[in-house]
């Protein structure tokens, strides 16, 4: 069922989200190499609870195998749900996404980035900018009485135009009341049952994209998402609400 938001509950998304968004920032900077990502996670973690806000991801999922972090910390050819880790040292040259979550006076709001670590190479350049200019593309596609398979195209058509592929399993949503809430939200072209998007929803956009092919495998630790090729993985995602205009960004300074 797709939950259309009141003013009140917007108004709280948008100030909970500009606050996820610095938060991320300073996220972002903090990445270097010879960091580790328990750092950024114990840092995460802090700044949330900081401003106000509940860590929404840790204690998610199975209660015999909850997430156990505040923010999701993936490297390289690891696309999601990464789990932070004091050991983890980040190399140079690596690509760390960082997935983030948060309740803010009852509403949460979502967001993820991905960072290069000192000089990235060439091809993971061209990799981080079509994964968020593909978000971007597919984002002026929203709007009230816009089709949401509208978004799932624009992405698609701007990453294949680039030599990338899209990964399919995984996929964005609504998001609101709940950290996942209908609709799901391809970044490609399915045959599933069309949704016409409405003024009010709120919706957590992600693209996820590879430098090979689509196909990914579930790592051993059962929450890391990991290209099945090794190769590279960007990703990058933002919390919108649909108006009659297009699409406002609520992750964001």
């Amino acid at each position: 069922m797709i939950i259309i938001k009141s003013e009140k509950e917007i108004a709280l998304m948008r100030e909970g989200g500009k606050i996820l968004a610095g938060i991320m920032n300073q996220l972002g900077e903090s990445i270097f190499p010879g960091q580790n990502t328990g750092a950024i996670n114990k840092l995460a973690r802090e700044l949330v609870f900081s401003y106000g806000g509940i860590p929404i991801f840790e204690g998610y999922g199975d209660k015999k195998r909850p997430y156990p972090a505040t923010v999701c910390t993936s490297i390289n050819n690891e696309i999601v749900h990464g789990i932070p880790d004091e050991k983890r040292i980040i190399c140079p040259g690596d690509l760390v996404k960082l997935d983030i979550g948060m309740k803010y006076r009852g509403m949460i709001t979502d967001m993820a980035r991905t960072y290069g670590a000192g000089n990235i190479s060439v091809e993971a350049q061209k990799l981080v900018d079509a994964t968020r200019e593909c978000l971007y593309e597919g984002i002026k596609t929203i709007k009230a009485g816009a089709k949401m398979s509208d978004f799932s195209r624009a992405v698609e058509k701007y990453v294949r135009a680039r030599g990338f592929s899209v990964v399919r399993e995984l996929v964005g949503h609504g998001v609101g009341r709940e950290l996942h809430e209908d609709p799901c939200i391809p970044n490609y072209v399915t045959n599933s049952r069309e949704i016409i998007l409405q003024e009010g929803m709120t919706l957590a956009l992600e693209p996820m994209i590879n430098t090979g092919t689509h196909y990914i495998k579930l790592m051993n630790d059962g929450w890391t998402y990991a290209t099945k090729d090794g190769k590279l993985s960007a990703h990058f995602e933002d919390t919108v609400v649909v108006t009659k205009n297009g699409a406002e960004i609520l992750t964001r300074v």
